[in-house]
């Protein structure tokens, strides 16, 4: 999907005050559902999300086009000495607002099982471009009385600059130092493989021929689709929200984060039982100090209800973005961010 994503309610017209955000696309349903609820509640409020990417999304704030944005990758150094000036002498804020696993899915038809089991250094090895037919013994050991068809594997990766990749090469480059010899990096890192702009075309892609295998946002992959369990310890863990949760629960604060940036360490090596590493952490990225009170009110009032229980339930619910929502304590330290948040 591209475009703006919008509200905005009959009778508002030009009197309407603008709150233009852009970034992940693996937020754009939740952020969809977002601006819904925020916007019974501030029906003044023109709130809009361009779900351009992560990449896209930080240029796009930094740069001033939008208010705010979302990103699966928190900034760096370079981008938030850049926030300093964008942010009028302020601070980025850095809010951990979307939680959600990142599925490795497939398209196989005629297998019986509900997902296949893959261990961390057999997907390394299949997007490496190591393991290339899906009768190889290193999946066929994983998945015992499953019969697996004599056919090549076809891996598809995001063509755009993605906080999803990122997040994925993470976890190949954690969990599987071995197998995958390239640097976590918002842009796949092989060339000559199928590809897709943004999630929607990585599913469209997968869709397209069978054999293929990819990486998406997991609320956003489509029925026909498989989806891997993941090699955790000794045991396989299909996503959920609830194993996506369990995994930000073990995982520290990033060695930068402050009490604005509230950016996580994930650990994407646990042996914990019950947890599912492949998670994305998408953030919702604000400014410490706009240049008008209005914006300064309207930011504040969305990432509050954005925070709030009812609108993390509004994106957990399976039918709109089947997110992990937030613990109260991490509530209560996004609330005390927010707080700051103030005009020049």
């Amino acid at each position: 999907m591209s475009g703006a994503l919008g509200l905005a309610l009959a009778g508002c017209g030009t009197s309407a005050s603008p709150l233009p955000g852009a970034g992940s696309s693996a937020q754009e349903i939740a952020m969809t559902a977002w601006i819904a609820g925020f916007q019974d509640a501030h029906p003044g409020v023109l709130a809009s999300y361009d779900p351009v990417g992560s990449g896209s999304g930080r240029e796009m704030f930094l740069n001033g086009a939008v208010l705010f944005a979302g990103s699966d990758a928190a900034m760096d150094a370079e981008e938030l000495e850049q926030g300093a000036e964008r942010c009028h002498g302020g601070d980025v804020v850095e809010l951990p607002l979307y939680i959600s696993p990142i599925a490795v899915a497939y398209n196989l038809s005629g297998l019986d099982a509900g997902h296949l089991n893959l261990r961390p250094e057999t997907i390394a090895a299949i997007f490496n471009g190591d393991v290339t037919r899906w009768n190889d013994p290193a999946i066929a050991e994983a998945n015992p009385g499953v019969e697996l068809p004599d056919l090549q594997i076809s891996p598809v990766n995001r063509s755009d600059d993605s906080g999803t990749t990122e997040n994925f090469t993470e976890y190949l480059a954690e969990a599987a130092p071995e197998a995958w010899p390239h640097e976590p990096s918002e842009t796949w890192p092989r060339s000559g493989t199928l590809s897709g702009t943004q999630t929607s075309g990585v599913i469209t892609t997968l869709q397209a021929a069978e054999g293929t295998i990819g990486y998406a946002d997991a609320a956003q992959v489509t029925e026909g689709l498989g989806t891997v369990a993941v090699g955790v310890g000794e045991e396989f863990v299909p996503f959920s929200p609830e194993a996506a949760s369990a995994v930000v629960d073990v995982s520290p604060p990033a060695e930068d984060a402050t009490e604005l940036r509230l950016t996580i360490d994930l650990a994407r090596d646990t042996e914990e039982a019950g947890t599912y590493p492949i998670v994305l952490v998408s953030y919702t990225i604000a400014c410490s100090r706009y240049d008008s009170e209005r914006d300064a009110e309207n930011i504040q009032n969305l990432l509050t209800y954005i925070a709030s229980e009812e609108g993390q339930q509004r994106a957990a619910d399976p039918a709109v973005a089947g997110s992990a929502p937030i613990s109260p304590a991490l509530r209560e330290r996004v609330a005390n961010a927010v707080a700051q948040i103030t005009a020049v």
